[in-house]
């Protein structure tokens, strides 16, 4: 039975000399048509299966190839080899799959991340994703551990929506109209009222607005699912599909807000130091190789694991939009005019920015409160000054901004008149506005995005590498 056999993870901590276990893999090496060097995706760990010489049809020999896949049975022995305890030496070995060692492009030798992305589909064999994708597995259990201990309610929002949360305006339609001849109404537009849903919808970019419907409800609850940005950006910060997660919570101020976050970045990565240390540690190892490559005064003395200790284990600094502007114009490096955009009250933190005030200045992680409201979303609560609202961002060491959220803007008069001045249409948004009629509270949420977590996490450098499969403008193969 396939369901009997001992996952390799488990066989390399297990005695040598009990009974005969059975192990299947793919083949990594095959040496003098002797040792296997084998992996099954389950940790890093290869087993090394030991053939007896004659002992096996030189047929089966020729079909032990790299990427081919085998199920081997026998005696877990003591090795002599480096850096392995055991070794298995077979007793049965029957070959599952064949693997054109002309056709496979995984050969046992260093390949480009480039190049493994244009076979997606089988970089899950690499030490470097198989590593990533478990660290990524443990984030993701980690994330809905650490909402259930709060009793948070998960909640699923829709992937189909007729709103946009953000305003940004770059989404992805939602249609079953044919192209080739859709209908129009008598001024000439299109005709959505002949579409599937009578109206024009679109892959949702959060699912905040549902989000916060839910916690007038139920109180506490969390989203964890993908979402989408039809945001024409070829760099290594975005994707068109990406997973976010974000909690809406009843009866949270903007303080309880930023605590809950701060609290959730470190129980995730607290989490992966202790239950994926193994293969941190790889990446870490990965990392500190790829520093080398770079020019003395670009590498990082940070390694990733101490970035990740230091992070986990101090309180993050707290400062106001206005502190941090600030600092900013402060600092030598604006005034020897080494940013690239310009500082001043009123922008939109650049990645240069965010990236100076957590890497240079504090040296920890940093949450700015407090930003304008003409670059901020309708729903963030109005602050006294008439200048800026209750928003909140955490910006992280290597990467920036990992989480948004604010208190939301539970005043009805306040929320409409601000509403009305970013010409948002009221009449459609009545159900959201509802919320605010009846049993108002005040309420915050924020918005953590995945990938950006995984890859702060792994030390990966291009976003296109911590999810399975990138989706990027003119790409989506597989």
């Amino acid at each position: 039975m396939f369901n009997k056999r001992v996952k390799i993870r488990d066989a390399v901590q297990m005695a040598a000399g009990r009974e005969e276990i059975t192990v299947m893999g793919w083949v990594r090496t095959f040496r003098n048509n002797q040792f296997i060097a084998l992996n099954d995706g389950s940790s890093n760990d290869q087993l090394q299966i030991v053939l007896e010489l004659g002992k096996f049809d030189d047929g089966l020999l020729k079909k032990i190839t790299t990427g081919a896949s085998v199920k081997a049975t026998g005696l877990l022995l003591e090795s002599p080899g480096k850096g392995q305890k055991v070794e298995l030496k077979a007793s049965a070995l029957e070959i599952l799959g064949e693997s054109d060692p002309e056709k496979f492009p995984l050969q046992p030798k260093k390949h480009s991340l480039e190049f493994l992305r244009e076979i997606a589909h089988l970089r899950f064999r690499t030490n470097t994703f198989g590593a990533v994708f478990r660290l990524r597995h443990g984030l993701a259990f980690a994330t809905h551990q650490f909402f259930q201990e709060r009793g948070f309610i998960y909640l699923h929002t829709p992937v189909i929506t007729a709103t946009d949360a953000e305003g940004a305006g770059e989404m992805f339609k939602v249609t079953t109209l044919p192209f080739d001849s859709t209908p129009r109404t008598e001024s000439g537009d299109v005709n959505f009222r002949e579409d599937f849903f009578g109206r024009a919808t679109n892959l949702t970019v959060s699912g905040q607005l549902e989000g916060e419907l839910a916690a007038m409800g139920l109180g506490e609850i969390y989203t964890f699912g993908p979402t989408f940005r039809a945001e024409n950006s070829n760099t290594a910060r975005h994707l068109a599909e990406f997973w976010m997660i974000e909690p809406e919570m009843a009866f949270y101020d903007l303080e309880d807000n930023m605590d809950l976050a701060e609290a959730f970045v470190r129980y995730l990565i607290h989490y992966s130091l202790k239950n994926n240390r193994a293969d941190l540690e790889f990446l870490d190892q990965r990392l500190a190789e790829e520093e080398k490559q770079k020019l003395q005064a670009e590498r990082n003395d940070q390694g990733l694991i101490e970035k990740l200790e230091s992070v986990a284990n101090q309180n993050f600094q707290r400062i106001s939009y206005t502190e941090a502007i600030d600092i900013l114009r402060d600092s030598s490096s604006y005034k020897k005019k080494k940013f690239k955009y310009d500082v001043a009250w009123g922008i939109d933190l650049q990645s240069e920015h965010e990236r100076y005030l957590v890497e240079k200045h504090f040296k920890k992680p940093v949450i700015v409160t407090g930003y304008p409201k003409e670059i901020k979303a309708f729903y963030m609560r109005q602050q006294e000054d008439g200048k800026t609202v209750a928003a909140m961002d955490i910006l992280a060491p290597g990467i920036g901004e990992i989480v948004g959220g604010s208190q939301r803007e539970e005043r009805l008069d306040k929320l409409e008149a601000r509403m009305r001045e970013m010409d948002i249409p009221l009449e459609q948004m009545w159900w959201y506005l509802d919320t605010r009629r009846f049993g108002t509270v005040p309420h915050s949420g924020f918005g953590l995005g995945f990938e950006r977590m995984v890859q702060f996490v792994s030390g990966m450098s291009n976003i296109r590498d911590v999810i399975p499969f990138p989706r990027t403008p003119k790409n989506a193969e597989f």
